[in-house]
């Protein structure tokens, strides 16, 4: 839970969630116990969406820790939909293959080990969606290597861009300069229309729109 919401309106949210499949709920409970940070059933419900209403088909994710984001969007996108996930941990990677095949979607998911921000050099072509849930410094980065890897109409999405409301109080890490200057990008580009939706811990949704 994060402080951007009343509480109550955030247990309200989530009390509503209908329950997600074993694949998923295990993924939560080992969440939970590794204090591992995934972005939980109701982003995970918003990713899918996203995917669906933009037909997005190429999707590259840009931190992926146990893979739980990235099963919400492999299933949304669909049969020959294809979904690169990335994560700097092999231990995370295995996992999440684990998880991949016992959610049946490990067919339509590409594993890279690594630093995401490079790693989307190691891919051509254009995306339809990009998310990014890479450690927080690297947000600024992650504007300038992704904004040039969507198509003219593609998604880019960001996860934790209200930062449990640090983002409203002058910074004093790198981690809470890094999510302003990423915020402050997108709404100062000409070729993006974004919009932050205070969801959890805040998700930044940009459309490519030049």
């Amino acid at each position: 839970m994060n402080k951007i919401i009343s509480s109550a309106v955030e247990r309200y949210i989530y009390s509503i969630l209908p329950a997600r499949d074993e694949a998923l709920a295990e993924m939560e409970r080992y969440a939970r116990r590794r204090d591992i940070p995934i972005v939980g059933p109701a982003v995970g419900r918003l990713l899918a969406l996203l995917v669906e209403i933009s037909g997005a088909k190429r999707i590259f994710e840009m931190g992926s820790a146990i893979g739980y984001s990235t099963i919400w969007l492999a299933r949304a996108a669909g049969r020959g939909g294809q979904v690169h996930y990335t994560d700097g941990s092999p231990d995370n990677a295995r996992r999440a293959l684990a998880y991949f095949r016992r959610a049946g979607v490990a067919s339509r998911i590409h594993i890279l080990v690594g630093d995401a921000v490079a790693l989307i050099d190691s891919v051509p072509g254009k995306f339809d969606l990009i998310f990014n849930d890479v450690d927080k410094h690297q947000y600024p980065a992650v504007f300038r290597k992704a904004l040039p890897r969507l198509r003219r109409g593609g998604l880019l999405v960001a996860d934790n861009t209200l930062w449990s409301g640090r983002v409203a109080r002058k910074a004093t890490d790198q981690a809470t300069r890094g999510i302003q200057e990423f915020n402050r990008l997108i709404y100062s580009s000409r070729e993006l229309l974004p919009v932050i939706i205070p969801l959890r811990d805040g998700v930044a949704v940009c459309r490519k729109i030049r």
